[in-house]
């Protein structure tokens, strides 16, 4: 746990470039076309040696129903509620609005520290506006520039004495919990006063505020394929208990969001009839039977050709993203309209990035012939797909939680069969008999051999098959290879690659002796 600190104003004041420069990644979507941060979301600020969780938030309006609008004004207030301190951004350049002084006679209502940060302040003729904020109310205003990076350093100011307070209130749990145990070990012992461990509450290096618990944000972490000399990629090893990046993509108003809120338990991200009502892939830690999950819900992606609205493509290029660094991704389909020609897109996409799939269809409370379509939507995956046979294939509803029960072992048996690994040894035998059961074909008078085969990696399974003339392989006899593994390894439904490679000829380039 560690400080929370909100970000808080009305629409286009900078607030989600602020969330971008404390994090010091671009993990928020920035544009001068107001209102493009819907849902909140969480990140790990840093300032100097000070590390906090920081909240960027959807722009404050004066609605109160459930249009758009009117949702993002209640994951800003959820925000508020949540933080132990607030920054509340006002635009320098045009001054104070009226829904910053409406804003403001809210927030002096609160029981909780709210600062005025006044933004986009690059030089003296912002002036008036930030002496505009010091009528709000609220205390000092420190002008900064977060675009820039100018004035970060007040920031800094403000927020250390509210550091300091809870990392004393972090040291006094822990001198507690330290003196209870040295108590019990004494009373165990019959060795009244020993306090072992309580000294060492002067190292900086024990408390959780650089390196403490991981809170969600857009930024996903995955690490890149190593290589070693021969340029042969190693296998990252055991991650039995590592966190899985899951990530629910699909079209607009496929029910995205809403299946992230269901297995959530809770109103995270906004949801509505609305097409397109997501604009920032939203992530959050979550965690299933104990095993630990980053959920990713992401922007609908329509053709390529439809969209022609800036803001909209940058969520394509954040849902894009998200598909490069995930491990399992659901596809979304809509029961009413399933698999179309952009569904069979986004899933191909998923798969040439090596990723596992899972296809959910929702709403299927709304269908009336359901093995008719069930039966199609398998045709079309094993014509579509067939580098993929036996992709999961689940049915719910995400709106009323019928059915989604099922995911998440799904999700899990998937991973499993993504990360596996299988000895050279099973390898080499198994290429021995369909090698023999069909033979590979001859070039130019020779055929050609299989000679050795391992597992490169996993994460997805990627092999090596040393072989002569690899390059004159036909594609067809890969694909027999691949169908090959799939079934006598049991890998169904997972990406799998066989990279070929020829054993160099050490005479080759020799001459002949005369």
């Amino acid at each position: 746990m560690s400080l929370k600190v909100a970000i808080i104003g009305r629409p286009n004041v900078g607030k989600s470039t602020l969330f971008n420069r404390l994090v010091g990644k671009k993990l928020a979507l920035v544009d001068d076309q107001p209102g493009v941060t819907r849902d909140r979301r969480y990140g790990k600020g840093r300032l100097g040696h000070m590390s906090f969780d920081i909240i960027d938030t959807a722009g404050l309006e004066e609605v109160f129903d459930n249009s758009i609008e009117g949702m993002m004004r209640q994951q800003s207030e959820m925000a508020f509620e949540e933080c132990d301190v607030a920054l509340f951004l006002i635009d320098a350049r045009a001054g104070l609005t009226p829904l910053d002084n409406h804003f403001a006679d809210w927030l002096r209502k609160r029981q909780k520290p709210v600062y005025v940060i006044a933004n986009k302040h690059e030089g003296i003729n912002q002036d008036p506006g930030l002496y505009e904020a010091y009528g709000l109310g609220l205390g000092d205003v420190a002008p900064i520039s977060a675009e820039h990076g100018l004035g970060i350093e007040l920031l800094y100011d403000i927020l250390e004495p509210h550091w300091k307070e809870w990392k004393d209130g972090v040291r006094d749990e822990k001198k507690k919990a330290q003196q209870a145990a040295a108590e019990l070990d004494a009373a165990d012992e019959n060795a009244a006063g020993e306090d072992d461990g309580v000294d060492d509450l002067d190292n900086e290096d024990d408390f959780p505020d650089d390196d403490g618990e991981n809170f969600p944000s857009f930024e996903i972490e995955f690490d890149e394929d190593d290589e070693d000399e021969d340029g042969e990629l190693i296998d990252e090893g055991p991650r039995d208990n590592s966190k899985i990046q899951l990530a629910i993509v699909g079209r607009p108003n496929a029910g995205k969001s809403t299946l992230l809120n269901q297995l959530l338990g809770e109103n995270r991200v906004m949801t509505g009839p609305q097409a397109g009502l997501t604009r920032d892939s939203i992530a959050v830690d979550w965690s299933y039977e104990g095993r630990p999950f980053r959920l990713v819900d992401t922007a609908g992606m329509r053709r390529k050709k439809k969209i022609d609205d800036r803001v909209e493509r940058l969520s394509v290029s954040d849902t894009l993203r998200v598909i490069r660094y995930a491990q399992v991704v659901v596809l979304m389909l809509d029961a009413t309209n399933t698999l179309d020609k952009q569904d069979l897109t986004i899933a191909r996409m998923v798969l040439e990035e090596g990723r596992a799939l899972i296809i959910a269809v929702n709403k299927w409370d709304t269908v009336i012939d359901k093995s008719g379509v069930m039966q199609a939507l398998r045709d079309k995956l094993d014509t579509s797909f067939a580098q993929a046979k036996g992709i999961p294939v689940l049915t719910f509803s995400a709106l009323t939680g019928r059915g989604t029960e099922r995911l998440m072992p799904t999700v899990l048996d998937i991973h499993d069969i993504w990360s596996r690994r299988i000895s050279t040894s099973k390898l080499n035998r198994w290429l021995e008999v369909v090698s023999e059961r069909h033979l590979p074909p001859v070039i130019s008078g020779r055929r050609i051999r299989l000679r050795y085969m391992t597992q490169a990696k996993a994460r997805p399974p990627s092999f090596f098959i040393n072989c002569s003339k690899a390059a004159e392989l036909p594609e067809s006899y890969t694909r027999y290879l691949i169908n090959g593994l799939r079934e006598d390894f049991d890998m169904p439904g997972v990406p799998i690659r066989v990279n070929l490679r020829s054993s160099d000829n050490p005479f080759a380039k020799k001459k002949k002796k005369r």
